[in-house]
């Protein structure tokens, strides 16, 4: 997976950027390797971040939810049929609509779009959108 540069003094929406990112690369060798993804984040070297943290925990709490209503909004797929990038770049996106009503839906959308252009198919950003905002009345009225 390609990974940007990081940079000192950028600004705090390229850090909240790169959490999002750092975590769904958490979140992908998790479930890849079949273990836990707390304890993907105890084995790092280098300590998390705050954000990533939230969001790897928050998937891994919530994930059985999330998976549910991903699910029954993927039209025509499946979990498993899902790529393992776009199935996490999903579950943290919902995460964000679920438990961090703070972040604007605009955002948390743009940013998942994002994720699945850079890690995944062609079509995967089409795909977390449409899902996503599908997700929306469902999670952020929750």
């Amino acid at each position: 997976m390609a990974r940007r540069e990081s940079r000192p003094g950028r600004p705090a929406d390229d850090e909240r950027t790169d959490a999002r990112e750092r975590a769904l690369i958490l979140l992908y060798e998790a479930e890849t390797k079949g273990i836990a993804p707390s304890d993907v984040l105890a084995a790092q070297i280098s300590p998390a971040d705050a954000l990533t943290v939230e969001l790897v925990q928050g998937v891994e709490y919530n994930q059985a939810r999330l998976d549910e209503a991903i699910a029954a909004h993927a039209k025509g797929w499946t979990l498993q049929r899902m790529p393992a990038i776009d199935r996490n770049v999903l579950r943290v996106g919902a995460f964000e609509l679920l438990g961090r009503p703070d972040v604007p839906v605009a955002v948390v959308l743009d940013e998942a779009v994002e994720l699945a252009k850079r890690f995944s198919t062609d079509d995967s950003g089409r795909f977390v959108n449409g899902v996503l905002a599908a997700l929306v009345p469902v999670l952020r009225a929750a």
